[in-house]
């Protein structure tokens, strides 16, 4: 594939654009499971009736596994919101009705988030000793369990915006049923690490929106800092930690 169709890429992927289609191709250290569960939850949740890029095929690219979608012609959320700083509180709100929109579907084939961050936590060792990891899943275990739609890497980036201002969620990878605001943590610090002022917006957006307190979102924190942790991502790691701090000692 030539480098001009180069859309994206990531530490183990590319993505493409071949005419009407995406293509991502996932390099020989990407496990076969995840590939091939990225697509299953990709059709599922197309099922919901929620606007996604179709899923079109999963094959191999020269000897490389890749999933094939539909391309969807437009500029990201992300890009949006850069270009227009004026317009941030519009596109804010724009954003959180399309997740509260998500948050409504069910999909009940789907792993369930409370089963995924539990495994992220216990393998946070060595970073978090077995006493965080014991308070982090005493946390969890106490959290209401719902079986909304979560996206799980919600963020601008994941949003493009059509010319007629048609809206579309990419990158289902992540997606579990569970607690929206679970889903709307994560999304908190994924804002929290590129702009604090974006951060506490979309925060308050969020719970006005949704009729949630501020408190309830936050309980989730921790939980969801450190279920991010897994992904060893240098430059976020002692931001993540402070968040992890934030646990109730008894």
């Amino acid at each position: 594939m030539a480098e001009l169709n180069v859309i994206a890429k990531r530490a183990n992927k590319t993505i493409y654009r071949d005419g009407d289609k995406a293509v991502k191709v996932f390099d020989d250290t990407f496990p076969k499971s995840d590939i091939l569960n990225e697509a299953l939850n990709q059709a599922r949740v197309e099922e919901t009736g929620l606007n996604i890029p179709k899923l079109l095929e999963v094959s191999k690219k020269d000897g490389q596994w890749a999933i094939v979608s539909e391309f969807v012609e437009g500029k990201t959320m992300e890009q949006l919101m850069d270009e227009n700083p004026d317009k941030l509180e519009e596109y804010m709100e724009q954003f959180v009705d399309l997740q509260l929109e998500m948050h409504s579907k069910k999909c009940p084939l789907l792993n369930k988030l409370k089963d995924k961050m539990n495994r992220k936590i216990n393998i946070t060792f060595p970073v978090l000793d077995a006493t965080v990891r014991y308070d982090l899943l005493t946390r969890l275990d106490s959290m209401p369990k719902h079986t909304k739609l979560c996206h799980g890497d919600f963020n601008p980036s994941n949003i493009i915006v059509g010319a007629d201002g048609t809206m579309s969620i990419l990158d289902w990878s992540h997606a579990t049923q569970g607690n929206a605001s679970a889903d709307a943590a994560r999304t908190y610090l994924l804002f929290s690490l590129k702009d604090e002022k974006k951060a506490e917006l979309y925060l308050n957006m969020f719970c006005k929106k949704s009729d949630t307190a501020k408190q309830y979102v936050q309980q989730w924190l921790p939980i969801v800092a450190a279920s991010q942790l897994t992904k060893s991502v240098e430059s976020e790691k002692e931001f993540l930690l402070k968040w992890i701090d934030v646990v109730d000692y008894q």
